[in-house]
């Protein structure tokens, strides 16, 4: 009877054993076909939000992290910012970038941020598509948003990034700075967003 008792408890371990390794660990690190010292994350943020999805990926992949800077920066208010952007997507105006990547032919993966602004790909995004070949490298997406979704901002990186490898991209609701919330990525919800960008690397095709 005791035997009988022991052998039923070792049979529910394995059988609880088996059910529960099958489930991934959705914070692990993906396997990723390119080495960390070929992976460049840039991104664009105003309010930190782009950025802390950004190191979460880093911290997922590795890679070199290069936030994108202005030689002009974009005015501390809100309002003034929005009507200079709309002005620049009106006439294609490609703003200056203060940042430099050197030896951008060496990396083969690029994960490049961004928030939403006006339901278009920022313009210093756009300048960065304009600046560097990107020819043969393979682009993975990753934005934030006030809620409004990302607009057509992945439409356009793969109608400027043409001749490289476009991949699906990631979003999520960031802060929502006309309405004064900005840093939102901490607690629950940075939590929550490690998760989906753990499940979202881990479905990536890569070449």
């Amino acid at each position: 009877m005791k035997s009988s008792f022991l052998m039923s408890i070792v049979l529910l371990l394995a059988v609880l054993s088996c059910s529960t390794s099958g489930q991934p660990d959705v914070t692990q690190a993906p396997t990723m076909n390119v080495s960390a010292d070929r992976i460049l994350i840039v991104y664009l943020s105003r309010t930190k939000n782009t950025k802390a999805v950004a190191e979460i990926i880093q911290q997922k992949v590795g890679g070199k992290l290069v936030t994108l800077e202005l030689q002009n920066p974009y005015p501390a208010d809100y309002r003034t910012t929005v009507d200079q952007v709309a002005r620049e997507n009106a006439s294609g105006f490609l703003p200056p970038l203060a940042t430099r990547i050197d030896s951008i032919e060496k990396y083969e993966m690029i994960f490049l941020g961004f928030p939403t602004w006006g339901m278009q790909l920022p313009p210093p995004i756009r300048s960065f598509l304009a600046q560097y070949n990107l020819k043969g490298k393979t682009i993975a997406p990753f934005n934030t948003n006030a809620g409004y979704g990302i607009g057509t901002s992945f439409d356009q990186v793969k109608s400027l990034a043409a001749e490289s490898n476009v991949l699906d991209g990631f979003s999520t609701q960031g802060g929502i700075e006309r309405d004064g919330v900005l840093f939102v990525m901490q607690g629950d919800k940075q939590v929550q967003v490690d998760g989906q960008v753990a499940r979202w690397l881990q479905g990536l095709k890569l070449p």
